[in-house]
């Protein structure tokens, strides 16, 4: 028990030392010192954003797939030209829908994109705060790696010693005889 004791002060004083650039507040430091110590901290940030995920976060997604996609801007470079050829050719006799400087075409652009873009923004919003908590979990995951390989290198220095001991009683063990 005095043992583990010694274990948990050598992780808290290592950990402290690693956070002494951070400026963490002495909750955040606590808090990541529990973590650290004895819990597993890996989590897998896909799953837990996807269960956090509302109907508008999924459309806000699929609309930016779909606009950032070379398929949407060659499929919309297409409409475009089929709507000039459309107005300048085809229904070049008063049939026009939208005469040359292409007025409606502007309106319909302009909402388009008036509308996209902050669609595309709340998915890059929700993208980078997954990006964050990936980092915080990376982070987390380095610091415990570390914790456990200096927790390891202690270890095999006690056996080195415990081994030098035992070769030194030997000897002792030898001489005598």
């Amino acid at each position: 028990m005095v043992i583990k004791m010694e274990k948990r002060k050598t992780k808290k004083e290592i950990v402290q030392m690693l956070l002494k650039s951070n400026e963490l507040d002495q909750k955040d430091e606590e808090e990541l010192l529990d973590l650290l110590v004895d819990q597993p901290i890996s989590i897998d940030v896909d799953k837990q954003e996807e269960a956090k995920m509302t109907k508008g976060d999924l459309v806000a997604d699929k609309v930016s797939e779909i606009a950032g996609s070379w398929g949407f801007i060659i499929g919309f470079t297409g409409f475009l030209i089929f709507w000039i050829v459309l107005n300048t050719i085809i229904l070049k006799d008063n049939h026009e829908i939208d005469p040359y400087p292409f007025i409606l075409l502007n309106l319909l652009l302009s909402c388009l994109a008036a509308l996209q873009a902050p669609v595309i923004m709340m998915s890059q919003n929700r993208q980078a705060a997954k990006d964050s908590l990936r980092n915080q979990n990376d982070y987390r995951t380095d610091l415990k790696s570390e914790l456990i390989l200096e927790e390891l290198h202690d270890k095999m220095e006690k056996i080195l010693d415990n081994q030098k001991k035992i070769m030194e009683h030997m000897e002792d063990k030898n001489e005598k005889k």
